[in-house]
């Protein structure tokens, strides 16, 4: 099979951590290609995410760099073969390719934990809520724009609904759920739906108060994906250019904190859905 000049975030992935597993054994790209009988080129393509690579192949390059995780190996193994194509494909041509690497990474989630300050999460949010967001985005998208990134967003919902589900985690600030995008009506109807989802056993929803005196990350948004080992959770951030993508043992490590932190000052289950209803009442 030929390289790939455009690889997915899935493939960069697996390519990254191969080259982690690499440097871990302390070789350079040229030692550990003569050690599996490649070219360094090869080799540098294999851990670009350039060049696919057999379940075989991997467990070969594990062996060889003496790796003694075989759950993650495992796991790096079930990442390899043809890719498969998803729904988010169709979208290749209509959106920014950070969209539909997010759109991958949200399908082979095993878990998300999410935490916003002044938007409701896009796999929580109402068609109606989406589309007037959109509208506010500068540069201005055009119609057909705004229903193709509408389009992608539901199809995104899916993650969260389809047999066994991932469990997950959004820890909202209460600011968030004040913003009245597309008016009072769409407002409702948002804050009614969370409501809704709040009663899924895998959906859980929490709500940092205004009384909270603070927390860290404030005002950033996180998307915490978990992977299937540890090694290959992902952070997921929004950022005014695009998705920012961090997977280096410290940032995740750094993320689970910011996150945890922010899990304990958080209003619980019940309490959140209380604090949702009283808002509903008051618009």
């Amino acid at each position: 099979m030929p390289p790939t000049n455009s690889p997915t975030l899935r493939q960069r992935r697996l390519g990254t951590e191969l080259r982690k597993l690499r440097e871990h054994a302390g070789l350079t790209s040229t030692e550990a290609a003569q050690r599996l009988g490649l070219q360094q080129a090869r080799l540098s393509m294999i851990e670009a995410g350039r060049y696919p690579v057999s379940a075989d192949r991997v467990h070969a390059i594990a062996l060889t760099y003496t790796c003694p995780d075989d759950s993650h190996v495992g796991a790096l193994a079930a990442m390899t073969g043809r890719r498969v194509r998803g729904w988010w494909d169709e979208y290749r041509d209509h959106l920014p390719p950070d969209l539909i690497d997010l759109a991958e990474l949200e399908y082979h989630a095993t878990a998300l934990r999410v935490a916003l300050a002044i938007h409701i999460p896009a796999l929580l949010q109402t068609p109606d809520h989406t589309r007037a967001m959109l509208r506010e985005a500068v540069p201005t998208f055009r119609p057909h724009e705004i229903e193709h990134r509408l389009s992608h967003r539901i199809k995104r919902q899916t993650a969260l609904h389809r047999d066994n589900p991932p469990p997950y985690t959004a820890l909202l600030h209460e600011a968030a759920l004040h913003i009245q995008y597309g008016g009072p009506n769409i407002a409702r109807a948002q804050l009614s739906h969370l409501l809704d989802l709040n009663e899924e056993d895998h959906i859980t929803i929490r709500i940092i108060p205004y009384s909270c005196s603070g927390f860290p990350g404030n005002g950033q948004t996180i998307n915490y994906v978990h992977g299937t080992t540890p090694h290959l959770d992902t952070v997921q951030l929004d950022t005014h250019h695009g998705c920012d993508f961090l997977d280096a043992q410290a940032q995740l490590t750094k993320y689970r904190t910011i996150l945890d932190r922010m899990e304990a000052v958080a209003l619980e289950p019940s309490a959140s859905r209380h604090l949702i209803t009283n808002i509903i009442r008051s618009l």
